[in-house]
């Protein structure tokens, strides 16, 4: 019976022994640290987090030394190759018996979803908001476009000077480049055609593009989970998004560097206040320059680029096209390694 309610708690609960050996742990601490019982049993705490959680291990070992309980908020965890989770950690002494601690019991409530949730909502707000000024201020331009290149056209009927023509096609082929650089600001305008796909067709088609166009001494590699399941989206437009990406990737690196695709399945994942079972994660990450950390919550907005010769249409149009699709990019970055993560969910057929 104690099991049964354990497993049906939403917080993490872990069971360690004096030796610091991990004898139990519930459901949701299997969805947290995406791993099975039996993988985990008898893992020592040490080596089921990393180096790195220094602060969780040393609460762990002062509360089997001193018998207090100890609590504390804001740890950032790491297992296996997952993506850190920050948690709130609660550890308490049991089976006190002649001033020794038999076991110690966690419990982990993570935190990060919240933060990310909060983090996703303010983006997609600061996003919509720019993207409605910049169709506004898009529609204002197509308009008077549209008359000066008419104008060129019959002012280029009207004269017989070759020369003086050169002008006037100069005028409407600026007009034609202009006309199409608004039309890439308003983004995608056509309705998804979606149909249960596997993603990793979608990423190997990206590969095979990308290494066509670069250099040898830089390496396009994989790490794909075989068992995800397939998702519900337009083949042609997931393809567009990732590529925009890859290709962002690309010029980060220079002349020489690593991209990494890289796939795994998520649980219980709330994507615009929408709760999944399941969802996709697909990561692109790089070993290049990396993003300046006051371009990071910028490199999504229309015509916001780090390059003299971009034009900062890339990531809105993959944004775009992702929110499409119900799901949702993140970025992360630092110097040698920056990621992109889209995460999509898994519907039913």
């Amino acid at each position: 019976m104690f099991k049964r309610l354990l497993d049906n708690l939403n917080t993490a609960v872990l069971v360690f022994d004096e030796q610091l050996y991990l004898r139990y742990l519930n459901t949701s601490a299997e969805v947290l640290l995406a791993e099975s019982t039996r993988q985990l049993l008898g893992v020592s705490a040490k080596n089921l987090f990393k180096s790195s959680d220094s602060a969780f291990l040393t609460n762990l070992s002062h509360c089997r030394d001193t018998g207090s309980p100890i609590i504390d908020y804001a740890l950032e965890l790491h297992h296996g190759d997952n993506p850190s989770a920050f948690v709130n950690v609660s550890i308490t002494p049991i089976g006190v018996n002649n001033e020794s601690i038999n076991e110690l019991i966690v419990e982990l409530q993570p935190i990060d979803n919240r933060m990310r949730i909060s983090q996703e909502e303010q983006l997609l707000s600061q996003q919509n908001t720019a993207r409605l000024m910049v169709r506004g201020l898009a529609h204002e331009i197509k308009n008077p476009l549209g008359g000066l290149r008419g104008a060129a056209q019959l002012l280029d009927l009207e004269l017989s000077s070759a020369e003086l023509k050169e002008y006037t096609q100069i005028i409407i082929d600026e007009a034609d480049r202009l006309t199409d650089l608004v039309n890439r600001m308003l983004g995608p305008n056509e309705v998804p055609n979606k149909q249960f796909l596997n993603i990793h067709e979608v990423l190997e088609r990206v590969r095979w593009l990308v290494q066509a166009e670069v250099s040898p001494t830089i390496r396009l590699r994989c790490d794909y989970d075989p068992s995800l399941p397939e998702i519900l989206g337009d083949k042609n437009q997931l393809i567009q998004a990732i590529l925009n990406i890859v290709r962002n990737a690309v010029q980060a690196l220079g002349e020489k560097g690593t991209i990494t695709l890289k796939t795994r399945i998520c649980r219980h994942i709330t994507i615009e206040r929408r709760r999944y079972k399941l969802a996709v994660r697909c990561e692109i990450m790089d070993d290049g320059i990396g993003i300046a950390p006051d371009m990071l919550n910028k490199i999504f907005y229309p015509m916001v680029t780090g390059r003299a010769d971009g034009t900062g249409l890339g990531l809105s149009i993959a944004q775009a096209l992702i929110t499409q699709h119900q799901g949702v990019i993140e970025c992360s970055s630092k110097k040698n390694h920056t990621v992109f993560a889209i995460t999509l969910p898994v519907l039913s057929p």
